[in-house]
């Protein structure tokens, strides 16, 4: 008998047909029913009850961000969305993802995409794992409305810091913050973003499993919503305080040193466990800076990407490493193998991470 009940909602029916025959040959999902819009999906939804929905993006009568939008509020389900990678298709699948999608698959060539088979592995992996994710923190957000670019500065900075525990005594001037997510890490991020100052003293390194086209819009939308700088990284640039890099999908972010400065150094070496950008491949390259103090910070996500780089962090120098905790987590595959080298200093909710970050920053 198979486990995972999938209700698969597209206007197209070669894509519907598709995407069923792509999910039935998993032994582990059932498609149990397709939809053509929103409307048509909360009916079968409400009949069916999955554990998880496949949903389009674009449709009509009624869309796939206001079926969402009906479906977390008054019958949660989890909700893997189907997104054709234009402006206004990557803008409405990073509002959906705030609304409490769980993931999106890109579609490879547009709204009917002929070559679907292409992401057939990526979208029954995605649909896997989101049948097992944790609806809670997506149902129970409240971002704080105070999140805007003028409101955060150095008094709030200082009463996260009173907050919690002593602040140590800095070892070095100069401090650097990375952090590593994958599914459910557009909402961790904003939630931790928008809660650092303006004047942190400290730049930020960013790798969220996100393919290419999705991480300047990304990185655009929590720009608008923090007091510091987030911006998609660049190639070269040098980093600076009070400003988070986003590394852009497809590429591994590094660093190099240049006299007393970092630069960012993007390529397209092989992926790492199956990613690109990895979090473990950002986390060995900042292990072979010296003179900062670090923080790592793990999130939600799939898979162990992180934990590797975190030993080497630990191996080579001053480093802090902050997991997410379960109870927030969407997906607590990441945060978990980071526990498991046991390597973390401290686990937290998403909403404590900014300031166990500017406890050890100082």
């Amino acid at each position: 008998m198979r486990g995972k009940k999938v209700v698969v909602v597209d206007d197209s029916a070669f894509m519907r047909k598709l995407i069923t025959e792509f999910l039935s040959s998993h032994p582990e999902l059932e498609v149990v029913a397709t939809a053509r819009n929103g409307k048509d999906a909360i009916e079968k939804i409400k009949k069916f009850q999955p554990a998880v929905i496949t949903m389009d993006v674009e449709m009509p009568e009624m869309d796939g961000l206001d079926a969402l939008g009906y479906i977390m509020e008054h019958m949660p389900t989890p909700i893997v969305m189907l997104s054709s990678l234009t402006g206004a298709g990557v803008e409405t699948t990073l509002r959906a993802m705030e609304k409490g999608a769980v993931d999106f698959v890109k579609k490879p060539s547009g709204t009917i995409s002929l070559d679907l088979h292409r992401i057939k592995d990526e979208l029954i992996e995605k649909v896997l794992a989101a049948s097992k994710a944790n609806l809670r923190p997506v149902i129970a957000a409240d971002y704080p409305a105070s999140t805007h670019k003028a409101t955060l500065r150095a008094p709030e900075k200082r009463s996260l810091a009173a907050a919690g525990a002593s602040v140590r005594k800095r070892k070095s001037n100069r401090s650097l913050v990375v952090i590593g997510t994958s599914t459910g890490g557009p909402r961790a991020l904003q939630k931790v973003l928008t809660q650092l100052p303006k004047d942190l003293e400290a730049a930020v390194l960013v790798v969220q499993h996100m393919p290419p086209g999705f991480t300047k819009s990304l990185a655009q939308r929590l720009d608008s919503l923090s007091a510091i700088h987030v911006k998609e990284a660049e190639d070269k640039e040098t980093l600076r305080n009070g400003t988070a890099y986003i590394c852009p999908g497809n590429f591994h972010l590094k660093v190099k040193e240049q006299g007393m400065t970092l630069a960012v150094n993007l390529d397209q070496s092989p992926p790492v466990n199956g990613h690109r950008p990895a979090v473990d491949v950002m986390f060995e390259s900042v292990s072979e800076v010296t003179g900062f103090d670090k923080v790592a910070v793990i999130m939600t996500g799939m898979g162990a990407d992180g934990a590797n780089g975190l030993i080497k962090l630990k191996e080579t120098g001053n480093v802090h490493a902050i997991a997410e905790s379960e109870e927030s987590c969407v997906v607590f595959g990441m945060p978990r193998a980071a526990i498991a080298t046991r390597l973390v200093d401290c686990t937290v909710p998403v909403e404590h991470i900014a300031q166990k970050i500017l406890e050890y920053i100082g």
